[in-house]
């Protein structure tokens, strides 16, 4: 049944609220509009980077066709699977290093790409059972996902993005034409009229704000000659999912920098689908959150086996969609079926998704940058419901301090460990770590003991 926006709250639409067919298909175009080029560029950095050449195409409909298929797990919810949610799932750049190794272990034993592909995803296939076993003692594990440590995550999320908004806006990473001014005019427009239609009091106006801030700067960027469609006579016009189409097979080395990031994106996932229930108005505290972010986990994890059977590399829950919901003020778990559809059908005929694949980099960054600034004031309005006492602005402090810290100087552990530098070269993950481990090891009463109430996300800071 449709529900009426309530015009006392920020939300237009509410987690179990079905807007109207308009409105739902409007607010999936968006998410999946704010989410395509994150979802395919892993694939396209990992088959250019180990030399996969014809592969890649498919490659891509594959994690376009999973992407979906998670989504719709994570928001239908399937017994114990699932967060019932909004929360978007894509393929995870957090893998990135951990597949790379791995498929120049491949590569180093004269392997294809085929034999390649066939170690990645069987090292994934059985990672993928680390976050699953995990997800089931979170509720035992409270220092996971207690309101300081997912907070710090999500706001190093946030933060650690905006420079990924910003190099777009300005033409993408190695661009030719970096910081030129019709870059920066282009990304600009886009990130000046999603503002503007955001502010409106008209509820489609303001639903649909990074849409039309997205299809009006590629219809200019067509314009200025920044589009090229040239390529997209050479896609194929379907492409049909083969369970293990490479094979499968195993290496331990290639296994245990793979297993433990999987480990890491637990305490991402927990964070981000903890985002998700704030800007959804849901709790954030007692039982009923902590089933939902083990659901949640779980599905993660689940949905990472599937991506691994289905040839395509970790999925994980994205946190630039909890900035769509925001500025959307839609949070109903239905337009995730949409979004679900949309992307499934994008896969399966890679021709659509090509077209989408053309959208420059400047209009993307416009929309991307607001995005992941609301990602980040997510994350520092959960802070703001911890009691800030000495030990927690030093728990902040420190986690912080190390994790943007790596952002800002990438080489700062280049000369350690191939598999240290995969650890403690993430900004989330540094961040992540050692707020978690300072919250379990500082002395004074523990974060995870204090019940901290639900609060409307308008007025928690």
């Amino acid at each position: 049944m449709t529900s009426s926006p309530d015009p006392q709250s920020e939300l237009l639409y509410g987690l179990d609220d079905r807007p109207p067919v308009p409105a739902a298909l409007l607010a999936a175009l968006q998410h999946m509009l704010a989410s395509f080029v994150a979802i395919i560029t892993p694939t396209l950095i990992i088959g250019g980077t180990l030399g996969l050449g014809s592969e890649i195409p498919y490659l891509i409909s594959m994690a376009l066709v999973v992407s979906g298929v998670g989504t719709f797990i994570q928001a239908r919810r399937f017994g114990p699977v699932g967060s019932g949610l909004m929360a978007l799932q894509g393929t995870s750049f957090a893998f990135l290093s951990s597949i790379l190794a791995a498929g120049f272990i491949a590569k180093a034993k004269g392997g294809g790409p085929d034999e390649i592909l066939s170690l990645i995803f069987g090292v994934c296939f059985f990672g993928a059972f680390v976050e699953i076993v995990l997800s089931q003692f979170l509720h035992k594990l409270k220092t996971f996902i207690n309101p300081l440590v997912t907070g710090i995550v999500i706001t190093t999320i946030g933060l650690s993005l905006i420079k990924v908004g910003v190099t777009d806006l300005a033409g993408g990473f190695n661009a030719p034409d970096f910081g030129s001014l019709t870059n920066l005019a282009l990304g600009g427009g886009v990130l000046l009229l999603i503002i503007i239609m955001n502010q409106s009091r008209n509820m489609y106006l303001r639903s649909g704000a990074i849409f039309v801030g997205l299809v009006v700067g590629f219809l200019v960027a067509i314009g200025m000659g920044k589009v090229d469609f040239s390529g997209l006579s050479e896609l194929d016009w379907y492409a049909l999912p083969v369970p293990f189409k490479y094979g499968i097979s195993f290496d331990f080395a290639a296994f245990l920098p793979v297993a433990l990031i999987y480990l890491i994106t637990t305490i991402e996932a927990s964070g981000d689908l903890t985002a998700t229930s704030m800007i959804s108005k849901q709790p954030i505290s007692g039982d009923k959150y902590r089933q939902r972010i083990r659901a949640g986990v779980l599905a993660d994890g689940v949905n990472s086996a599937i991506a691994a059977v289905f040839n395509t590399f970790p999925n994980t829950t994205f946190s630039q969609n909890n900035g769509v919901i925001q500025l959307t003020g839609i949070a109903s778990r239905y337009v995730a079926y949409w979004i679900a559809g949309i992307l499934v059908l994008l896969g399966l005929f890679p021709i659509i998704g090509g077209v989408l694949q053309q959208l420059p980099k400047p209009v993307l960054g416009g929309a991307t940058l607001v995005m992941f600034g609301t990602v980040a004031a997510a994350g520092i309005r959960i802070l703001a419901t911890v009691n800030m006492d000495r030990r927690s602005m030093l728990i902040m402090a420190v986690a912080f301090g190390l994790g943007l810290g790596v952002d800002s100087v990438p080489d700062l552990f280049k000369n350690l460990p191939e598999m240290a530098q995969n650890v403690m070269g993430s900004a989330v993950t540094m961040s992540g770590l050692s707020a978690l481990i300072l919250n379990t090891v500082l002395s004074g009463r523990p974060v995870e003991d204090v019940e901290v109430p639900a609060k409307d996300p308008a007025t928690s800071v």
